[in-house]
């Protein structure tokens, strides 16, 4: 065992076998929620009453948030173990919780089993997750590491959270490729969560800066980046409100403009202290963000089916 791969925590000397409650942390179930809505918000928009597919339902929804976003967590984990000894000590890797490789075995086998189970869902639902895995990996790890960038990190992950699983279960219950409005709303969305993943950034803003992790917090300052990413949360909505009403859906249109104008009001008190009220609107903004999304998903479930 390395000395490197425990950062010289005392109890990594003497333990050999994970904490089963801090394996439990080591996947963040709290981070599951996003790509486990996401696909939901894909399996309505499909405009396919799922019937007697909801077993493919549920095993989706598995598959988005315990597995692969499980995994993409202990992964992420694993390859910033020393950005966590400075930002959380107290994470389980860090802390000696995890001991030794264990953080990377743990993710490498969750890669395997989001694999096989991928597989049960078909050709899209397996190249999906083949994606979701690619994408997993590609953000954390070296060489590629995309996470050192606070533009494309933050763009990875909200593609992944939002635009891959809403894709998926759109193609699931479809059968086939979904619809260009379901496609255009999923994208939408996802390239809206990069100011999600962004404001994420402000916990880790010391270790980032310390590690030459390059996010935006780091590179702009907190107060510049909160507005480039809450415009960056903006426009794709705004967006969506427009295409909903060419779509000729205007009262979703409407309520996706007043969870809109709510998270503007929220935007304003965050700008106060950016880096102070980050945690708050990621909860308070978020809620009114994926409100949003299943309020477009519904919209568009007819034109998805053609009607």
């Amino acid at each position: 065992m390395s000395v490197s791969d425990n950062l010289h925590s005392p109890v990594a000397m003497t333990r050999r076998w994970p904490e089963p409650s801090a394996a439990l942390e080591l996947i963040k179930p709290i981070t599951w929620f996003p790509p486990m809505w996401a696909y939901l918000c894909g399996v309505v928009s499909a405009g396919v009453w799922p019937g007697a597919a909801w077993g493919v339902v549920v095993l989706g929804v598995i598959l988005a948030g315990p597995i692969v976003c499980g995994m993409s967590q202990a992964a992420n984990d694993w390859c910033d173990r020393h950005v966590d000894a400075i930002n959380e000590p107290n994470r389980p890797i860090p802390s000696g919780r995890i001991p030794g490789r264990w953080g990377l075995w743990i993710a490498l086998a969750m890669t395997g089993v989001a694999l096989a189970v991928g597989w049960q869902l078909g050709p899209w639902g397996f190249g999906a997750t083949v994606v979701g895995v690619l994408a997993a990996w590609a953000y954390s790890a070296e060489p590629v590491r995309l996470k050192r960038s606070g533009w494309w990190g933050p763009g990875l992950v909200g593609l992944s959270y939002e635009t891959l699983p809403w894709f998926t279960g759109a193609a699931v219950l479809s059968l086939g490729a979904p619809s260009f409005p379901v496609v255009a709303v999923a994208l939408l969305y996802g390239l809206g969560a990069h100011g999600i993943m962004t404001l994420n950034d402000f916990k880790a803003l010391e270790g980032d800066r310390q590690m030459g992790l390059r996010s935006l917090p780091v590179v702009l300052g907190p107060e510049v980046a909160a507005k480039i990413a809450c415009i960056g949360m903006i426009v794709p909505q705004m967006i969506v409100v427009c295409l909903l009403l060419i779509w000729g859906r205007p009262w979703h249109a409407l309520a996706v403009a007043v969870v809109l104008a709510l998270q503007v009001a929220a935007m304003r008190v965050l700008f106060r202290d950016p880096k102070g009220k980050a945690p708050w609107y990621n909860a308070t903004g978020v809620s009114l963000y994926v409100t949003g999304m299943m309020i477009t998903a519904f919209a568009v479930r007819t034109l998805g089916a053609g009607g």
